[in-house]
């Protein structure tokens, strides 16, 4: 059963697009099942680019400016999370930091989830391979946890 959901977001609506399917899975169950969702934003390493003449710099993030990113993500994650929680759900809000796919595997094991459920951009040639997909790279890394991969509406 999926007793624990983790649930990548982005701070975008379509990231978001996951959460009905995610709600709707957990209404499903038994109610003698115990369900978490967790919610976890994954922040960009510590370094914002920055372009000073032809070649880009890297400044790394102060204490100050980490601290508020983080408690920005937070609010907005628990912002969101208040839909679950109005429905009886747990809801808990993590935030980590460095690379999306990795952190996400990686957080996914440590609290030992049932499922990923996640959605996707839904690219597809030229701007997959120039913009990446986390969701591709998080189910090439991931092979023991279920994936769910909602395609976000255009």
């Amino acid at each position: 059963m999926y007793e624990k959901i983790v649930v990548p977001l982005d701070g975008s609506k379509v990231g978001e697009a996951a959460l009905p399917y995610v709600e709707d899975i957990v209404s499903k169950l038994s109610p003698e099942v115990e369900t978490e969702v967790v919610l976890l934003q994954v922040l960009a390493p510590a370094s914002i680019p920055t372009v000073s003449g032809r070649t880009p710099d890297i400044t790394l993030y102060s204490e100050q400016q980490l601290e508020e990113t983080e408690k920005k993500a937070m609010d907005y994650l628990n912002q969101t999370g208040e839909a679950l929680r109005s429905k009886g759900v747990t809801v808990t809000a993590k935030v980590a930091v460095g690379d999306a796919a990795e952190q996400i595997v990686k957080v996914a094991g440590e609290i030992e989830v049932n499922l990923i459920a996640m959605s996707t951009h839904g690219r597809s040639g030229f701007s997959r391979w120039a913009f990446g997909s986390v969701t591709d790279k998080v189910l090439r890394r991931e092979g023991r946890i279920p994936i769910a991969m909602i395609r976000a509406p255009r």
